[in-house]
């Protein structure tokens, strides 16, 4: 048996693709030279987390960073790839060194262990949670968690940071924390 279908008049509906091109003013080369960001240009900033080392020489550490400025409070650098919708920077932790225990109340946060040892810290409502972490050993921090970090190993640590936004908002310390006191 055959059924006859209705007829549809079928309309042909163009959407917009997004476009991909270069900024204004830039042919491919220049765009593609301007979101790479080699080790030759990279420099560590012991300047950018200075205000927490000056508190207490434990926290003292450095921050190489590629795309964007992170959530350090770097207000801008030149020298990296412009965020667009995350940051990644290296982490130098000296033996010894920490993290202080910092909550990011916008964004979700990566660890990405290179070399050396850690210790991963998490607080919420008055829960801790620790594990150690070494060579190639990753943590996604959800928002809204407190964590840090401390360099347990005998060496310098190295880690990978990413953060889930362009311009985080600048992550905030325990009420009773002496850095929450320190003004920037």
């Amino acid at each position: 048996m055959y059924i006859k279908q209705p007829e549809v008049n079928m309309v042909a509906v163009v959407t917009e693709s997004p476009s991909y091109q270069p900024p204004a003013g830039m042919d491919l080369a220049q765009w593609m030279q301007s979101r790479v960001a080699t080790r030759a240009t990279r420099r560590y900033d012991w300047e950018a987390l200075k205000f927490q080392a000056d508190l207490d020489p434990k926290y003292r550490r450095a921050q190489m960073r590629y795309v964007g400025t992170g959530a350090t409070g770097v207000a801008n650098d030149a020298n990296t790839v412009q965020a667009e919708h995350f940051t990644f920077s290296t982490m130098i932790l000296p033996a010894g060194a920490e993290g202080p225990l910092h909550i990011h109340t916008d964004v979700e946060e990566v660890f990405f262990v290179l070399r050396g040892r850690v210790k991963l810290i998490a607080e919420l409502n008055g829960e801790t949670w620790e594990m150690e972490a070494g060579e190639r050993d990753l943590i996604s921090w959800p928002v809204g968690v407190y964590r840090g970090v401390v360099n347990i190993g005998d060496e310098e640590a190295l880690m990978c940071v990413i953060v889930g936004n362009p311009k985080p908002v600048t992550p905030t310390y325990p009420p009773d924390h002496p850095l929450a006191k320190v003004k920037r």
